[in-house]
């Protein structure tokens, strides 16, 4: 059972989620703004938000911005629409995955257990590559002796491109292996994800020496 933070404008979508996440055996508080949300989110601690894109105010996107300043908390985004800056958006401002409305509720809730089960411990080893050291055991990573603050996707893909150094990785093995996809479309979570991870990790982001690019084919970490 997951602790969760619903926010959902619509009435009616916001009381069929709830009580359909109910069910699966979660623990749901729902909100329908963002400013409601954000106050929720400092009292009750959950481990995961669900936030609808198109809310008053301030809308999800923002809201998971906001997040992202200084909270590691997993993000799943609710977009009506499944092609367009809306979601390249949400996934440039920290949101682990998204979910196209109208949601069934069953899908929904294997991407929450999907993205709660990123951060679980995977292998016993620590490796250093320059100044930055990835730690299997405490699930670490420090840059220069300084912890960098990942989410779990974040630190899930970063396991997993760092488990196989010198290899070359598809996206479509990333989407699985991480986000425990299977549709191509959604390649675009494993970019803005990378995108996110290097702004972390590498000196200069834009000339990234630890997390490289293979042209038409995927990603490949450094070897040691």
């Amino acid at each position: 059972m997951a602790k969760i933070l619903l926010v959902e404008d619509d009435p009616s979508a916001r009381a069929g989620l709830e009580m359909a996440l109910t069910r699966q055996g979660h623990g749901v508080t729902a909100r329908a703004t963002g400013e409601d949300g954000l106050g929720a989110l400092r009292a009750l601690r959950p481990e995961i938000a669900i936030l609808d894109v198109m809310l008053p105010g301030i809308d999800g996107i923002e809201v998971c911005r906001r997040i992202r300043r200084d909270d590691t908390l997993p993000v799943i985004l609710l977009t009506a629409r499944g092609d367009d800056l809306d979601v390249v958006l949400g996934l440039e401002a920290g949101a682990d995955d998204y979910v196209i409305k109208p949601v069934e509720p069953r899908v929904l809730d294997a991407r929450i257990r999907a993205v709660l089960r990123r951060a679980e411990q995977s292998g016993l080893d620590r490796s250093v590559h320059g100044d930055l050291v990835i730690d299997r055991t405490s699930l670490r990573v420090t840059k220069a002796g300084t912890d960098l603050r990942l989410t779990p996707t974040e630190l899930r893909l970063l396991l997993e491109l760092a488990r196989r150094p010198g290899h070359a990785l598809t996206r479509r093995h990333l989407l699985a292996a991480v986000w425990e996809h299977t549709y191509p479309g959604d390649s675009r979570l494993v970019d803005a994800c990378v995108q996110r991870v290097r702004a972390k990790i590498e000196d200069d982001p834009a000339d990234p020496r630890l997390i490289e690019t293979v042209r038409g084919f995927g990603y490949r970490f450094a070897a040691p």
